[in-house]
């Protein structure tokens, strides 16, 4: 009869207590998350980086987490409409790289876009250099299978890339059809063929465009955005020179957004019991012939 009974509570207290996993993420707050995020990189977290909390109290419990590229209005309001207080964006959200405020603080847009982020208590943390430096590069594995480009790699750098002979033309055509929402700006001849490619998400500054065209190895160069007085006019020279010189801007945000994608599916792997998920960005430009 004690056997049991014994039986009867531990079968009792088995199906009222939470499992562990429910245990571990039950009320967990941002500042937790994101030290299980520094727990699972492969990069020691550095003090001297943007990658902190830009709104919100990080001792909130979170209800779910929103991640994206830019958290701006529209992912914001997502984000509130899906119940995720805590937003995870690789860029900033107050309009440079710092997020520095004190020059905004009459600006009525910076104070609108406040205001809806403190009504709702949102709590948002920019993910940008560590997930840069981990390796491998959280953004490039993205973006280098949303491409399908791993094949073409030529080594661990994931930046240097081999392909059957083709134009620049046609290579864009095809690169269009991957990011479709990116309005492709092509510098140098369309007709000139090529092998050898290089990327470089984002906007690394055009030092790092120049020095990757500057190697014998590039022949194309995919980059995210760069100023249009700089690498620019350097491939658009090196083409009138009759060098086999060529680039392709797809633009910031295709350019990255697929390996924000890739970091949702990463926290997925370590966080259980809160929803994940991911907002995509989009374009921020409207074509032409859509007008």
């Amino acid at each position: 009869m004690k056997t049991i009974k014994t039986y009867f509570v531990i079968l009792v207290m088995a199906i009222t207590m939470p499992s562990t996993a429910q245990t571990l993420n039950k009320d967990l707050s941002a500042r937790q998350i994101i030290t299980q995020m520094q727990q699972h990189l492969t990069c020691t977290w550095s003090q001297e980086t943007v990658d902190t909390f830009k709104s919100g109290n990080p001792d909130d419990v979170v209800t779910g987490v929103a991640v994206s590229m830019f958290a701006n209005m529209e992912t914001l309001r997502q984000a509130v409409a899906k119940n995720c207080n805590l937003i995870i964006v690789h860029e900033p959200t107050f309009y440079n790289h710092l997020d520095k405020t004190d020059w905004l603080e009459n600006n009525p847009v910076y104070r609108e876009k406040l205001a809806y982020i403190q009504k709702h208590k949102l709590i948002i943390f920019r993910f940008h250099d560590h997930w840069h430096r981990t390796v491998p590069d959280g953004i490039y594995v993205g973006m280098i299978d949303k491409l399908g480009w791993k094949a073409n790699q030529t080594d661990n750098s994931m930046m240097f890339f081999k392909f059957d002979e083709q134009t620049v033309g046609g290579f864009a055509q095809k690169l269009q059809e991957k990011l479709k929402g990116s309005q492709l700006r092509i510098v140098g001849d369309l007709s000139m063929r090529f092998t050898n490619v290089a990327l470089a998400v984002g906007a690394p500054g055009s030092q790092s465009h120049i020095k990757l065209l500057s190697g014998e190895f590039t022949e194309l160069l995919v980059a995210g955005e760069a100023q249009e007085w700089e690498t620019y006019q350097y491939v658009l020279d090196a083409s009138m020179l009759g060098m086999k010189k060529a680039a392709i801007f797809t633009g910031h945000i295709p350019s990255e957004e697929a390996g924000m994608e890739y970091c949702t599916q990463w926290m997925k792997t370590f966080i259980s019991g809160i929803p994940v998920i991911y907002l995509e960005n989009g374009s921020a430009y409207h074509p032409v012939q859509n007008l």
